[in-house]
């Protein structure tokens, strides 16, 4: 008798703590996902910033799972789920499920907006991380290498759409970039003359951290430097500027660098299965299931993560963070276990053990039930949480020495412009001797509208 074939699609938090968490059943698991790579997203600001490297917060999908016998990853992309016939289309094939996850994560969300993507980079990948590092640093080399006041204001403008928690850790680390990354390592600009706006469409930033907690993040955010507006709305993103519209005002401000935290969506996966199951997602494509995870209808499939829209004990809608993605794994593997030993288990109950966003140096905030911490002590916790919650140990140990080498010498060890390494198309050239060209070249073959700027 074959074992119980289970499929996970995504080798994120979710789908990875269901894997670990049916080492020891006995069922048959495939993991799929189009990375071979687990990512530890909390910490991508960081290689967006050049804080941290790619290679300290991810870890191979094999590596991670070549202990558990019980488990297959390959590397493929799903493009739909055949609900009747239990199977997952690859867009090179098929595999068969008798109990499904799907955990396929969300992606940025412009709202009707998409145009802007080019020109506003979100956070949710390591290549958005790198191009959001490659912009950032070669925004500094635009303004340096230009005789013009105004283009170099504009270039040393850095804009970041959205006062969640992503965009809060962006902006403090873009400001610690210019007033202390940077210094003195440039000739002809003083990166400290930078200027970083934070913009959110409500009235505060953070605005669903309890208390007085998104004020005290406002205040350590305006120490460093950073420029927050609320109530600012995007309304239109453009190559040299950004236009946003305070109640009934309209303002331009001059820029070259845009990046946007201002909303996500879920996998387009999810609009399939919904419809499959003839079910209607949520406005931000998210799959409504039942007390248990599964697909209404569909017992065998569960949805879970970014993806998943449920409600916790109090009504309100289960935030899109690693803890919801990672005790649902947990949560899922119990169900499928019970199952096959011919048991019930109780509808899922999320167990929220708090909410952090770091700011800078000594600067964060933190929120457990009526615990509230900011300052250097949130800051402490931040830290010790993220380095705990490290898939690998290897990841752990490199981790730690890279903060200790960037706390102790101000220094970030990965400000690389990987990529093109060019100024953007559309930017005024400097003409350079063609044997620098060439240098150049080798080296590089070498290596709802209103509501745009809610978090």
């Amino acid at each position: 008798m074959s074992k119980h074939r289970v499929v996970i699609v995504g080798g994120g938090f979710g789908g990875l703590s269901v894997a670990r968490r049916l080492r020891h059943a006995n069922v048959d698991i495939t993991l799929v996902d189009r990375r071979n790579f687990h990512l530890f997203q909390p910490l991508l600001y960081q290689v967006a910033t050049g804080g941290l490297s790619a290679a300290n917060i991810s870890a191979p999908l094999r590596s991670v799972l070549k202990r558990q016998k019980n488990v297959r990853a390959i590397l493929a992309e799903v493009q739909d789920v055949d609900l009747v016939n239990r199977s997952v289309v690859l867009t090179d094939g098929h595999l068969e499920y008798d109990t499904l996850v799907v955990a396929a994560g969300a992606t940025h969300h412009y709202f009707v907006n998409d145009q802007w993507a080019d020109l506003a980079p979100g956070l949710k990948t390591l290549e958005d991380a790198l191009e959001i590092r490659r912009r950032i640093f070669l925004a500094f080399e635009a303004a340096e290498r230009t005789d013009d006041p105004d283009k170099a204001k504009q270039w040393l403008t850095f804009v970041v759409v959205g006062g969640g928690p992503t965009g809060v850790e962006l902006a403090g680390a873009l400001a610690e970039i210019a007033r202390d990354t940077l210094a003195h390592e440039f000739r002809a600009i003083n990166p400290a003359d930078a200027r970083i706006l934070l913009l959110e469409g409500a009235d505060r930033i953070l605005p669903q951290y309890p208390g007085d907690l998104p004020a005290k993040a406002k205040k350590q955010l305006e120490q460093l430097g950073v420029m927050v507006r609320t109530n600012a709305l995007v309304s239109d993103i453009r190559p040299h500027k950004v236009t946003i519209t305070v109640g009934t005002r309209s303002e331009d401000i001059p820029t070259r660098t845009v990046i946007w935290g201002a909303g996500v969506k879920a996998s387009d996966l999810g609009r399939r299965i919904a419809k499959s199951a003839s079910i209607e997602t949520d406005r931000s494509g998210r799959v409504p299931v039942e007390p248990d995870l599964t697909v209404p209808g569909n017992p065998e499939v569960f949805v879970i993560g970014d993806m998943t829209s449920l409600k916790d004990s109090t009504g309100n809608d289960l935030p899109g963070v690693a803890p919801v993605a990672i005790q649902q794994g947990h949560y899922t593997a119990k169900v499928i276990v019970n199952r096959l030993r011919g048991g019930s288990t109780a509808p899922f109950r999320y167990r929220d053990y708090g909410t952090m966003a770091t700011i800078g140096r000594h600067r964060a905030v933190a929120a457990r039930g009526s615990l509230r911490l900011s300052g250097y002590l949130a800051w402490f916790v931040w830290l010790s949480i993220h380095l705990i919650k490290l898939i690998a140990f290897r990841e752990r140990i490199f981790v730690l020495m890279e903060w200790a080498w960037n706390y102790f010498t101000w220094n970030r060890g990965a400000r690389l412009i990987t990529g093109e390494n060019r100024l953007p198309a559309d930017a005024d050239r400097i003409a350079v001797s063609s044997d620098n060209s060439q240098r150049e070249s080798e080296h590089n073959q070498q290596e709802e509208p209103r509501v745009a700027g809610r978090s």
